[in-house]
């Protein structure tokens, strides 16, 4: 259920009892409510008070973390699964540290409520330095920091406001989809307010109602053009989450009659299993045919798209702006015409698909011109195990009840190509990009979705930035499979420019994990270097290791890629090396 529909509506539960009537209280109580069960923290001097309150409510469940990045990360996945996130973490110190992730939760659109613990509320407005500062007698530095990757900040230092204040900053994070930043005093979250006497009121958020004229006008607009148009198509992107239009997609899909073509940071928005879902958009690295029949119609809807330098391949694809019809969360321009504002995703899908003829022409042309892949190429006996080897094995282990997370790499033109069976989750980060966000983010994602095992895709080099939080996983009793694939370096950087920077020094990665693991809870690890060993590890850890975290090297060599990467690595690295325009 989405949590943004949740909040309307409190168990029995949650409504009965007597309440201590504190702020620490009512901040735990409303994580509860908005469908936070976890949160991901590090402890500092200036949130273990608050950490007490937390860890008294017998609905959340505190996860420490190794560190602030990774916490934020873990919230970040967490919201990916569950519709909204929380981390905590100290003043400054952790602030700066947690930044990083919450820069990417907004790009990304994810609601992740990121909680500080601040200093006491007498420090403020005095000239006091304070420790975990750079030293000046000013508190706002981590504030100013968050204000441009939040969409709203608390700061809260006195219990007047507190109450409003916070319910601002939660029910602002829910309603703009984007992460938001509060402070609370530590001296704070133990007193009692009258404010806090009764259990908080559930939020109300009113839903977003689409202007009716506007509303209206585009519908009309754009069923004129598609209906003249001989072989229009669709495209998904990105921001069909923040739009909350993945119901209202499928139905404009069926009453059309189109191609349905996902941008690659789409997967997991849109169900491949549909008839009419031919594979990803990505321009020149497009899934085979899907370039030709997208670039080739006459007309094309995209819904909820991001065209950055990633998603475009350079700025390369071919698409005429006359021909496009670009559906955004909150608007909708069709050609060169009209860009009507206050018109809903949703709203605009579920009317134009009562408008529509259907069209099945370039889903025709689509099916004549389609060839199935060829067959892998077989293997000698003890070669060693190549890339599209293993990812044919990973096709056979996915089903509705898994999760793929891929992280920044290679691993997102690989499992860009796997085909989702219905109901498996499937998460990765394009706009921001951060290497070691997929450590972390499994993590939440995995404390989220207890019901799914995740499969994660992480290369040696984004490992080494964020390997601790494996412990964690551990200690959470979580059954992840991570494939760890070692290839001396990071690759995706080595096909844009490559350099002695790219290659690091080489870990004995299992037995990192094994030394982490210690003998307390549930681990199993194995290096794999030929198919077969490959075969027999995933045949283990579905088996007898089924109910562990299970850690696979994958050992390959280094210059094994995707065609993919060796493709989009140049045309980034031509867009990246763009001489400046004269002056």
């Amino acid at each position: 259920m989405d949590p943004a529909n949740q909040v309307g509506a409190i168990s029995p539960a949650i409504t009965a009892g007597t309440f201590t009537g504190t702020l620490g209280r009512h901040l735990a109580r409303r994580l509860v409510q908005i469908g936070v069960k976890d949160v991901f923290s590090v402890p500092g001097d200036f949130n273990l008070t608050l950490l007490d309150h937390l860890i008294n409510e017998p609905e959340l469940n505190l996860v420490g973390c190794c560190n602030e990045l990774n916490a934020g990360y873990a919230a970040d996945g967490y919201a990916r699964a569950k519709g909204v996130g929380a981390c905590v973490v100290t003043f400054t110190v952790g602030g700066l540290s947690v930044l990083n992730a919450i820069a990417g939760a907004y790009s990304e659109n994810l609601p992740v409520i990121c909680i500080v613990g601040g200093p006491n509320s007498n420090d403020y407005g005095t000239s006091r330095v304070l420790h975990h500062t750079i030293g000046l007698p000013d508190f706002s530095q981590e504030l100013r920091c968050f204000q441009t990757v939040t969409c709203a900040q608390a700061v809260v230092n006195n219990l007047e406001d507190a109450h409003e204040l916070i319910d601002t900053a939660i029910s602002t994070a829910l309603k703009e989809s984007k992460p938001v930043y509060i402070s609370i005093s530590c001296n704070l979250p133990g007193l009692p307010h009258p404010t806090f006497s009764i259990d908080p009121v559930p939020y109300y958020l009113a839903p977003k109602v689409s202007n009716q004229l506007g509303l209206e006008a585009a519908v009309e607009a754009t069923a004129e053009l598609l209906n003249k148009a001989v072989k229009p198509v669709i495209v998904g992107g990105p921001k069909l989450r923040v739009g909350k239009a993945q119901k209202a997609f499928e139905e404009f899909a069926n009453a059309s009659g189109y191609p349905i073509a996902i941008m690659p940071s789409a997967k997991g928005l849109v169900p491949e299993h549909h008839p009419h879902f031919i594979g990803t958009y990505w321009g020149a690295v497009s899934t085979s045919f899907v370039g030709e029949i997208v670039e080739s119609a006459d007309a094309y809807v995209f819904v909820g798209p991001i065209f950055n330098d990633y998603s475009s391949v350079g700025y390369s694809l071919l698409i005429k702006k006359e021909k496009a019809i670009i559906v955004h969360p909150n608007r909708v321009t069709i050609g060169n015409g009209p860009s009507l504002g206050w018109v809903f995703m949703a709203d605009f899908l579920t009317a134009l698909a009562k408008k529509l003829k259907k069209n099945s022409a370039a889903m025709d042309n689509y099916r004549r011109i389609y060839v199935p892949p060829g067959i892998a190429l077989k293997r000698e006996n003890c070669e060693p195990l190549r890339v599209n080897i293993l990812f044919k094995h990973i096709q056979a282990m996915l089903s509705g009840d898994t999760a793929v997370i891929a992280e920044t790499g290679d691993s997102w033109f690989n499992c860009q190509k796997l085909s989702l069976p219905e109901n498996c989750g499937y998460e990765f980060q394009m706009q921001y990009g951060s290497i070691g966000w997929s450590v972390g983010a499994t993590l939440g994602y995995a404390q989220a979705a207890k019901d799914k095992r995740v499969i994660a895709f992480i290369g040696d080099g984004s490992f080494q930035v964020t390997a601790q939080d494996i412990s964690t996983m551990i200690r959470c009793g979580q059954r992840t499979i991570i494939f760890l694939i070692n290839n001396g370096g990071y690759t995706i950087e080595v096909e844009i420019h490559d350099g002695p920077y790219n290659v690091i020094k080489n870990w004995n990665y299992t037995g990192l994990v094994d030394a982490i693991h210690n003998g307390e809870g549930k681990c199993w690890t194995v290096k794999v270097r030929t198919e077969d060993e490959l075969t027999e590890a995933i045949a283990t850890a579905t088996g007898e290791q089924k109910d562990s975290l299970c850690f696979i090297e994958v050992i390959v060599h280094k210059d094994d890629t995707s065609k993919e990467l060796l493709e989009w690595g140049s045309r980034v690295s031509a867009a990246n090396s763009r001489p400046p325009n004269p002056q």
